[in-house]
């Protein structure tokens, strides 16, 4: 058994975290399908069906990185530099889309069908009258790639995440759908501001402060 935990514990060690490089796009995006694929609200706005789920939420996310500034997106890298984990850091004032990107998204969002594009706005609609006014970076998506859950890929993209915002004294902000998100995050420092049920699935809202100079 120790065995098995200290190889564990070597892997988790010879992960990179670092700033996402353009030609890993592909590869990010990829992970977020298969890491997000059975979130409550995507099985609630793209279907039960897991492949198909997967295929829709890949068609809307790659649409997303094309209009949004995901350039601070931080990458976990496993020892042969595939990407493993993404966790997506928006920088103040850009967290929720304007008309333009939303105008931008309509055609990808009445690509995957009616029912999910309907529901979809919703729940982006719920989410942006969430969103705090005073400052803050958002954060998401993340994801772990569905082979590497559960190894503390998350924790450590957190760590870095968290000790970006405590040097530059932000504060942070982030949307979860997951109870078992809810007590991650609490580890590091977030506490729930929020809570309300989207498109008929219990979401939490949470901030993260940081003493100011």
């Amino acid at each position: 058994m120790q065995q098995k935990t200290t190889g564990h514990n070597e892997w988790l060690d010879r992960l990179e975290i670092g700033a996402l490089d353009a030609s890993e796009i592909d590869e990010v995006l990829g992970v977020l399908a298969r890491g997000m694929r059975d979130n409550p609200l995507h099985v609630a706005a793209f279907g039960e069906g897991p492949e198909r789920r997967m295929r829709r939420f890949h068609t809307l996310i790659s649409a997303v990185f094309t209009v949004r500034d995901f350039s601070h997106t931080l990458v976990a890298r496993g020892e042969d530099g595939s990407v493993v984990g993404v966790c997506g850091m928006i920088p103040p004032g850009d967290c929720v889309p304007d008309f333009r990107q939303r105008l931008m998204l309509l055609p990808t969002l009445l690509h995957v069908g009616p029912r999910s594009a309907g529901r979809t706005m919703r729940w982006m609609g719920v989410w942006g009258r969430h969103d705090p006014q005073e400052r803050h970076w958002h954060l998401g998506p993340i994801a772990i790639d569905a082979y590497a859950q559960g190894r503390g890929v998350g924790s450590r993209l957190m760590q870095v995440f968290c000790a970006q915002m405590d040097a530059a004294r932000e504060d942070a902000y982030l949307e979860t759908d997951k109870p078992v998100n809810v007590r991650f995050y609490e580890r590091f420092g977030f506490e729930v501001v929020g809570e309300e049920e989207v498109i008929g699935v219990p979401n939490w809202f949470m901030s993260r402060r940081t003493e100011k100079r």
